[in-house]
């Protein structure tokens, strides 16, 4: 099963988003920021991050960049309102997948349905 660790700091969004991956049959371990995530990351082992760009303590940008040094296998989705404003910043993301908000869920499944599917195809996972 594909496991997916999601920050994202609006709870209702957080839980939303948790939900709707759980249903198609991802496994989801959900938290409010990237200070929270960052021990998950250093004692289990996830396939995808699923990271908001705005974020208290410790933004996305700089999660996904910590995330890669502790598993350079990990896949990163960005999800943000606020997409081109983080990225102007002159910071660089590592390489990820970037969906804006608002955006539906069923955009969501199929984005992160495709990551993993172009990995099968190719043997990867």
């Amino acid at each position: 099963m594909i496991k997916i660790l999601l920050a994202e700091d609006d709870s209702s969004m957080r839980e939303y988003l948790a939900r709707a991956l759980e249903r198609v049959g991802y496994s989801v371990k959900a938290v409010g920021c990237g200070t929270e995530a960052m021990p998950l990351l250093e004692s289990e082992s996830f396939d995808l991050l699923l990271t908001d760009i705005v974020m208290p303590e410790m933004d996305g940008i700089e999660l996904a960049q910590k995330a890669g040094v502790i598993d350079p296998s990990i896949r990163v989705m960005f999800i943000t309102g606020f997409a081109a404003v983080a990225l102007q910043s002159g910071r660089t993301a590592p390489e990820a997948k970037m969906l804006s908000k608002p955006f539906h869920l069923k955009d969501l499944v199929a984005e992160v349905d495709r990551m993993f599917q172009t990995e099968d195809q190719h043997g990867r996972l």
